[in-house]
């Protein structure tokens, strides 16, 4: 089990670190906006490659940015019943709703749009503008690596890998897929319940 662990704590650590790659994309992203519209409305000038790089920068925010979301319990949620749940109802909901949901329409995904990429990697598709950016199959490639990260951030984390403030014993395992960083939706279930064995 301690691969296991390993991998997952891989997993989340990779995730933080992309979060941190992303915040400072957003900074890219606006200097480049700026420089655009300097360019074009007091110069007088303009360049399609500075307007792409401004989508596949918001691309690459986004798409890379829903792992870390996901993982961070940023994403929007109706909550009518689930805010009114226990912790360890919510750690269900979440780990349920990851596996039933969530990882199926990642491989739909994944398995719909596996052509679609390879298709422009044969071609090494590039932009329809002349003067563009000539790696439109680069930016189509965020796709499967966003489902990728996905569908892994959606894996349960391992105890003290999200939460180091928190007081969780080491062989508890964290339910929950959704919300790690949440205390309030941290539930504790004892390797027995999983496994007959307890963690190492």
């Amino acid at each position: 089990m301690k691969f296991l662990d390993n991998i997952l704590q891989g997993i989340n650590c990779f995730t933080q670190w992309v979060g941190r790659v992303i915040a400072w994309l957003c900074l890219l992203l606006v200097s480049l906006t700026v420089l655009v519209v300097l360019l074009r409305y007091f110069f007088g000038m303009g360049s399609i490659a500075v307007q792409e790089s401004v989508t596949y920068v918001h691309s690459t925010i986004f798409m890379l940015g829903l792992a870390v979301a996901l993982q961070r319990g940023g994403h929007v949620r109706v909550d009518i019943f689930y805010r009114n749940f226990s912790a360890q109802r919510k750690a269900w909901v979440n780990f349920l709703g990851g596996l039933f949901f969530l990882l199926p329409f990642c491989g739909l995904i994944l398995f719909s749009s596996w052509d679609y990429v390879l298709a422009s990697w044969a071609i090494k598709e590039t932009s329809a503008e002349s003067g563009g950016i000539a790696a439109v199959y680069l930016l189509k490639s965020l796709m499967i690596l966003s489902l990728s990260r996905n569908a892994m951030t959606s894996l349960p984390a391992r105890s003290g890998t999200t939460a180091s403030n928190q007081n969780i014993p080491k062989n508890s395992l964290l339910l929950t897929v959704w919300r790690p960083h949440r205390a309030a939706e941290m539930v504790l279930v004892k390797r027995t319940l999983l496994l007959e064995t307890p963690l190492g």
